[in-house]
């Protein structure tokens, strides 16, 4: 199942041109869009009965029992990679002065974003009306959900094969909860509660839900071939992204530097240690993301079929390979393996393969992972110390390195030749098999990788550099010495 009409790559060249400066400019304007969510291609937005012909309007016969109870359970999956699951793998990290503030901030997001989207998150994400350019962000017709009920559908990636909206509300809710959260660990121990909260309620509307809309969003395919110019900017490119390689992790990774950098090191970086409180944690946090992370690859296939296994196989397999790299390479530089490089590793081989999972063969699925590691280890251990930036828990070194290995690994490891599963011409009445184009196919991937860096790069400075200047970023030297546990949340952790 992958995506849309393809291009020359000479189109291709000239949109991505233009897209880069649309890119940076159009975030400008307050509202963007949304979306964000697991899809070989993009995502399958809910088919909008108004944009659709009239000859063809979807039925509750064609809802799929199986495949409302899959997606259901697949969305509660997501949900644990973000509680507990990455709580407890970011609050291991960090000293045990800051243990409950991270834990408090990650909560907390996950609160909030369901809430923007239920307000004008999936709006912005999954429709194409309003006021802006509609490959870039959507409009606000669905805003609090109107008109949405349980007489509603949402396409999937089959012709004739549809959700219950509100089921595809709910999975791609998830994701707008988790990707917000991963940017704190990139300044962990440093940033105060409410700038951060204001942070990302802006950050969802101007980078997360535009560009989810951009990757993900796309008429269904039974109204693609009818409204062939009803989709996303980057899925009309033809980009490849199943899961959120763009969406989440380098548009997560790429903010979670530019606020790093923006706050500053933490007092005492480089001079004095700064070793995780809890490691134990961070295992059961790093174990409980990867079982999570099967709703999130497996699912994004929308459907209980063949893909979801295949996406399930990928998930696992490249993961292991991940964690197994990072394991050999710590032994032969330092002859010890250590479990906070295996839980690293283990997390690159799942940012990696996201966008590949419904498209790789398992074979080049531990190929990827295994490259991810390595790349990620060089940037975590080499890069970081030689610029000297505090990315505290790797955000920037583990997601958006590993996003955009696996996002350009993506164009390589989907080739048929090579045992992928190719692309989906959906412009077609009956959705068929496209012919794929190995160069043009990494080109595509490599200026989805561009326009998501660019975008994301640029709203997040204008965003913390706003904040940091007005209401302010950092708390005092004392507070950040005696910890933000006490002093942002008046209590602790642990009380002995």
């Amino acid at each position: 199942m992958i995506k849309g009409e393809s291009m020359n790559f000479t189109n291709k060249i000239a949109a991505s041109a233009g897209a880069a400066g649309l890119a940076l400019f159009a975030a400008l304007p307050v509202w963007a869009q949304e979306a964000a969510t697991a899809v070989a291609a993009p995502a399958a937005p809910a088919a909008d009965a108004a944009a659709a012909p009239a000859a063809f309007v979807p039925t509750a016969e064609m809802v799929n029992k199986g495949d409302v109870a899959w997606m259901l359970v697949a969305s509660a999956l997501v949900l644990m990679m973000s509680v507990p699951a990455l709580a407890l793998f970011y609050g291991g990290l960090v000293r045990a002065k800051n243990m409950l503030s991270v834990l408090m901030q990650v909560l907390t997001i996950v609160c909030v974003a369901a809430l923007v989207w239920f307000s004008w998150g999936y709006s912005m994400a999954f429709t194409s009306t309003g006021s802006f350019d509609p490959r870039l962000v959507g409009g606000f017709d669905k805003a609090f959900l109107a008109g949405v009920d349980v007489n509603t559908f949402a396409a999937t990636f089959s012709n004739g094969v549809y959700l219950p909206e509100y089921v595809f509300v709910i999975f791609q809710m998830t994701f707008a909860c988790i990707t917000p959260a991963l940017i704190v660990g990139a300044f962990a121990e440093r940033v105060k509660f409410t700038p951060l909260i204001i942070f990302v309620v802006l950050w969802l509307t101007l980078a997360y839900f535009p560009i989810a809309h951009m990757v993900w969003y796309w008429a269904g395919p039974d109204f693609l071939h009818a409204a062939p110019t009803d989709m996303g900017l980057l899925w009309g490119w033809g980009a490849l992204d199943f899961a959120g390689g763009t969406v989440v992790h380098i548009n997560a990774g790429i903010a979670g530097l530019v606020g790093c950098l923006v706050i500053g090191p933490r007092l005492g970086y480089n001079s004095e240690p700064m070793p995780p409180h809890n490691l134990v944690m961070t295992m059961i946090g790093a174990s409980l993301l990867w079982i999570g992370w099967f709703g999130f690859n497996a699912g994004s296939g929308l459907e209980a079929n063949a893909f979801g296994a295949l996406a399930f196989i990928n998930t696992l397999v490249a993961t292991a390979a991940a964690g197994a790299t990072w394991a050999i390479i710590e032994q032969i530089i330092h002859k010890k393996p250590s479990l906070l490089g295996g839980v690293s590793g283990v997390v690159a081989g799942l940012v990696a393969i996201t966008p590949a999972a419904g498209f790789a063969h398992p074979g080049t699925a531990i190929l990827l992972g295994a490259v991810a590691s390595l790349v990620c280890f060089f940037f975590v251990t080499t890069v970081k110390k030689k610029l000297k930036y505090d990315d505290s828990l790797d955000v920037f070194g583990i997601h958006a390195i590993g996003g955009i290995v696996g996002a350009i690994g993506t164009g390589f490891v989907a080739n048929p030749a090579w045992g992928g599963q190719g692309w989906i011409d959906y412009t077609a009445p009956v959705a068929k098999a496209g012919e794929f184009d190995l160069a043009g196919q990494v080109m595509t991937q490599i200026w989805a990788v561009g326009t998501t860096v660019l975008w994301t790069g640029f709203v997040s400075a204008v965003l913390f550099l706003g904040l940091k200047y007005t209401i302010g970023l950092r708390p005092s030297k004392d507070v950040e010495q005696e910890g933000l546990d006490l002093a942002e949340h008046g209590e602790r952790a642990y009380n002995m």
